[in-house]
């Protein structure tokens, strides 16, 4: 939503090394990265959640935005720490976070309320739900993880939770745009400013988890409508290659820039290039999205880094992006080809990193970036997650 706060060494012998795990990676190895399985092999190591888990989890299961003035906690953060902790077969942080979401933002129930997207301290101190309206990035990835750790952690519960919330999201977070079809609206309230107009954000759209969502509930044929809808989304409103925050679409006249945020791509927009990357080839929108967001690498590769923001109808640009931009940027290099400009970036994170520790949104950049480089997860081409984990711990009991 708008307003979310967006905070944010390798020496020279570790660099080559690096360099080469990335190629190697790229070239299709599967055991990329520095991460390795434990020997156990059921629960791998991966230091960088466990430091996110320190940093920003409480006990009780909030992540929060350290830092910001209201200590705050916003959908989004909970969502992603679902899908962090199915990824590090993480069990018991899962079902932390799932509970303190649903009791917290949910009225204590995700099938009957969509999660207020803000949650945190008021002028007062009291601390509660700030704005109830809700985020349907969040809310996909919520459902979407629920999804998959239901079929991955034999968790009935957990499918049938997914299911529900899943159609609160179409019921609720969705509408009929001329010209488009039925397509994701930012969330409930407030993205219909008159009767021929509607804000969308296309960084709310990772077409895996749309499409994701559609293998998973196959009789109900909105998923695959939305998914279709999202890439026409994703391709229309970066008609220079570069994706913005926000976008507005008009009966009759397509995308145009948001009045409220122009046509300004930053902390929002750079989560666009991070879910195209991830993407199987094989997946439907895919390779057309990646030639048309081309631009964001080739920037990239004139600079050495991506920028903090763009505006997307001249190529303007301000600022290096920090270290989870960086890190964001590392799959999509990686789709393209373009190993040695993935590997250089990396070297980035770790550089940044060692000088100022990153916050929560650049922590969770980073989680998912480099976590997709080490070969923690891939989402395959009906959207489904594939987990290293998961054929590690084969033939054990869960």
């Amino acid at each position: 939503m708008v307003g979310k706060d967006r905070r944010g060494a390798l020496g020279t012998a570790k660099r080559w090394a690096l360099r080469g795990i990335a190629a190697g990676f790229l070239a299709g190895a599967s055991a990329a990265g520095a991460a390795t399985v434990s020997a156990s092999a059921c629960r791998p190591d991966w230091p960088r959640w466990e430091a996110f888990k320190h940093s920003f989890l409480s006990a009780d299961g909030r992540v929060i935005d350290v830092g910001s003035a209201d200590d705050r906690t916003v959908s989004e953060g909970q969502a992603y720490a679902l899908m962090f902790a199915l990824v590090a077969n993480d069990r018991a942080t899962f079902d932390t976070v799932l509970r303190w979401t649903e009791n917290n933002l949910a009225q204590g129930d995700l099938t009957s309320h969509l999660p207020a997207w803000l949650w945190g301290r008021d002028k007062d101190g009291a601390w509660h739900v700030l704005d109830q309206n809700a985020a349907s990035d969040a809310d996909l990835w919520i459902a979407y993880a629920l999804m998959q750790a239901g079929a991955l952690w034999h968790e009935r519960s957990y499918t049938a939770r997914a299911s529900v919330l899943a159609r609160h999201i179409v019921e609720q977070e969705t509408a009929t745009l001329p010209g488009l079809g039925l397509t994701l609206l930012p969330g409930p309230q407030g993205f219909h400013p008159n009767p021929d107009a509607w804000r969308v954000n296309p960084s709310y759209m990772p077409l895996q988890v749309l499409q994701g969502l559609a293998e998973a509930l196959p009789d109900d044929a909105r998923w695959k409508r939305l998914a279709e809808s999202a890439s026409a989304v994703l391709l229309g409103t970066a008609p220079r290659g570069y994706a913005p925050d926000w976008a507005r679409y008009a009966t009759g006249r397509g995308f145009l820039p948001d009045p409220d945020t122009q046509a300004v791509g930053s902390y929002d927009a750079i989560r666009v290039y991070l879910w195209a990357g991830m993407l199987d080839p094989a997946q439907p929108g895919a390779k057309p999205l990646l030639a048309r967001l081309t631009p964001f690498a080739d920037y990239i590769a004139e600079h050495g880094a991506p920028y903090e923001s763009i505006d997307t109808t001249n190529g303007e640009t301000k600022r290096s992006g920090n270290a989870g931009f960086s890190a964001a940027a590392v799959p999509f290099l990686s789709a393209l080809g373009r190993s040695a400009a993935a590997a250089a970036q990396v070297e980035r994170v770790q550089s940044l990193e060692a000088q100022n520790p990153p916050g929560y949104y650049s922590s969770v950049l980073t989680l998912f970036g480099l976590g997709w480089l080490d070969g923690r997860y891939r989402f395959k081409a009906d959207g489904t997650l594939e987990l290293r984990w998961r054929a590690a711990c084969s033939g054990e009991e869960r």
